[in-house]
C-alpha cells in the first residue's frame, strides 16, 4: 500500500463541487507509463467496460489533488501530473432530459505519469487494471466520447510536442553549421 494514502474510496455528494447549469464538476486522469507508450485503463464498476478514472472533484481540494486521489482509489496507481488537457462536458441525452440538454458533468483532465501501481488499493475489489497501447485504448473507450476526447487530446498533444521538439532539433544543427 501507498504510505499515508486512504484504503477508503470517498462517498457522497456532500463536498461535491458543481457549476453554474448544474453539472458535476469532475477530475480524470488519461493514465501514461514512464516512456509514454501505453494507457492505464480501467473497469468500470457499473458495465462491463474500460473507462479512464475519474471522480468528483470536492470543495477542500485542488482539482489536480482530486485527480490524483481518484487515480488511487480507483486504479491504485501513485502518479504525476503532466499537463492539463482541458475541460470536457458530457451532457445528457434526450432520453435523460427530455426539456433541453444540461451537462451531465465537466471533467477536467489531465495527462498523468504513473510512478508505482499498488498491489492493494481502495477500489481492488471492485475494478481490474491494465495497460493498454494508444490504439488499443481508443477501441476500448469507444462507448464513452467524453473519454474518448481526452485520450484523443492527449494523442493530439503529444504529437504537437515531438514535432516541435523536432523543430527544435533541426533549428539548433542549422544553428551549429553556422557556429563551426
Amino acid at each position: 500500500m501507498a504510505t499515508g494514502r486512504s484504503m477508503e474510496s470517498r462517498t457522497g455528494r456532500n463536498n461535491q463541487r458543481y457549476g453554474p447549469e448544474g453539472e458535476r464538476l469532475v477530475a480524470g486522469v488519461v493514465p501514461l507509463n514512464a516512456a509514454k507508450t501505453h494507457v492505464l485503463l480501467i473497469q468500470s464498476t457499473r458495465r462491463n467496460a474500460w473507462v479512464l478514472p475519474k471522480g468528483g472533484w470536492e470543495t477542500d481540494e485542488e482539482c489536480t489533488e482530486a485527480a490524483q486521489r481518484e487515480a488511487w482509489e480507483e486504479a491504485g496507481i501513485v502518479c504525476t501530473v503532466d499537463y492539463d488537457l482541458g475541460q470536457i462536458t458530457e451532457t445528457r441525452t434526450a432520453k435523460q432530459n427530455l426539456e433541453k440538454m444540461h451537462p451531465r458533468h465537466s471533467t477536467n483532465s489531465y495527462q498523468v505519469t504513473v510512478k508505482s501501481e499498488e498491489t492493494e488499493w481502495p477500489e481492488m475489489h471492485k475494478r481490474n487494471r491494465k495497460w493498454a497501447t494508444y490504439s488499443e485504448a481508443k477501441q476500448d473507450l469507444q462507448e464513452r466520447p467524453e473519454l474518448l476526447q481526452a485520450l484523443e487530446r492527449l494523442y493530439h498533444s503529444t504529437v504537437a510536442l515531438v514535432a516541435r521538439v523536432f523543430i527544435l532539433q533541426q533549428f539548433l544543427q542549422a544553428i551549429a553549421k553556422y557556429d563551426m
